[in-house]
């Protein structure tokens, strides 16, 4: 159900960026996201109107101005909403005072989106809740700030997962993967999260709140999106979406026609310049019941990526490339001896298959 709250419609958003976290943005008029006077009036209405943690102190600011990137960056203040409300009214208060926001789950980002002045919305702490699983649809209803390690241990009683599986599923929050459009290693065989996404509840800039879903009547929901569509068709089909892995800056692919009008998908990636997300419906996927990797040596990574194109039609679940180069610095540093042999050759590729079962 759509609401309102009492931002300005008319104000502009201003980007922030989130990690593999949720979302970011500010509207409102521009103060100074550290020491402005509005910066310290809308702490005071934090203080007065959440019901979350709100942290001024120097030590959390300092724990949030960092993330696994080389960025540093001290927030203002530092709010843990404790529900949905919070969010709204953390939002409300931000750009009424011109404050710039950054929601952030697990800190994973490596381009330092998961750091900003202003507020940082800590949504890991307490919407972090699993809200369902429908095992016959083959779907999951989470809160952003849910761990992907978290979602997978619950799918994984009724035989499924979340397809997308980046290298920090124990921290990144599924909310962060929504909004960087996360892939990992599983990307090959499930795709990425854009792909996986069935619903998204959004809080826009203007304080609306859409349920997002594909279809014609989601994109006619954002007033001048569905002329925008057809003004650009030549150039979206053409220019976006030419290959798989493509997740970086705005997949406007997703808004075609002939791709089912799909604005659930195309928010996937926004990296906190179209709103912040509040729930998420997501795809879920059987597990392999037989999973099995095969290691296959090479002289050297360009022959191994040469023989990429031979092992696709097998259809592997997973597919990744290993350098000599890179095994090397593993064995010469403490607990190198523990690397496995690996066959003869310069370089690698690791292709998990799956099976009905192991003689498969």
């Amino acid at each position: 159900m759509d609401r309102e709250t009492d931002l300005d419609p008319d104000a502009q958003p201003m980007p922030f960026h989130d990690d593999r976290a949720v979302s970011g943005l500010c509207t409102g008029p521009a103060t100074d996201p550290q020491t402005g006077p509005g910066a310290d009036a809308a702490v005071r209405e934090f203080e007065q109107q959440l019901r979350g943690e709100v942290h001024t102190s120097s030590l959390r600011r300092a724990l949030y101005s960092s993330d696994a990137s080389n960025y540093r960056i001290a927030p203002r203040v530092v709010v843990c909403p404790l529900d949905e409300a919070d969010v709204v009214t953390a939002v409300r208060i931000a750009a009424r005072h011109g404050l710039p926001v950054t929601v952030r789950g697990g800190g994973t980002s490596i381009a330092g989106n998961a750091v900003g002045p202003g507020l940082v919305l800590d949504v890991g702490k307490h919407l972090h809740r699993i809200v369902g699983i429908d095992a016959q649809a083959r779907s999951a209803v989470v809160q952003p700030g849910v761990v992907l390690t978290d979602l997978q241990a619950a799918a994984a009683p009724h035989g499924l997962r979340f397809g997308p599986d980046p290298s920090s599923a124990s921290r990144c929050t599924i909310g962060g993967m929504i909004g960087n459009n996360a892939c990992g290693p599983h990307g090959l065989a499930y795709g990425r999260t854009a792909d996986n996404v069935r619903r998204l509840r959004w809080l826009l800039p203007n304080g609306r709140i859409l349920d997002v879903v594909p279809g014609r009547d989601a994109v006619e929901q954002v007033p001048g999106l569905e002329s925008f569509i057809q003004q650009h068709l030549e150039l979206l089909r053409t220019e976006l979406g030419r290959f798989n892995r493509q997740i970086s800056g705005y997949s406007l692919e997703h808004l075609l026609p002939e791709n089912g009008r799909n604005l659930a998908a195309a928010l996937a990636g926004t990296e906190g310049t179209c709103g912040v997300l509040l729930e998420a419906e997501v795809e879920l996927v059987p597990r392999a019941p037989a999973p099995a990797l095969a290691v296959i040596g090479y002289p050297d990574m360009p022959a191994a990526a040469d023989d990429v194109p031979s092992l696709l039609p097998h259809r592997p679940l997973a597919l990744e490339g290993l350098s000599g180069e890179m095994v090397e610095v593993v064995r010469r540093s403490p607990g190198g001896d523990d690397v496995p042999e690996l066959p003869a050759g310069g370089g690698w590729l690791m292709v998990e298959v799956g099976g009905a079962d192991t003689a498969a």
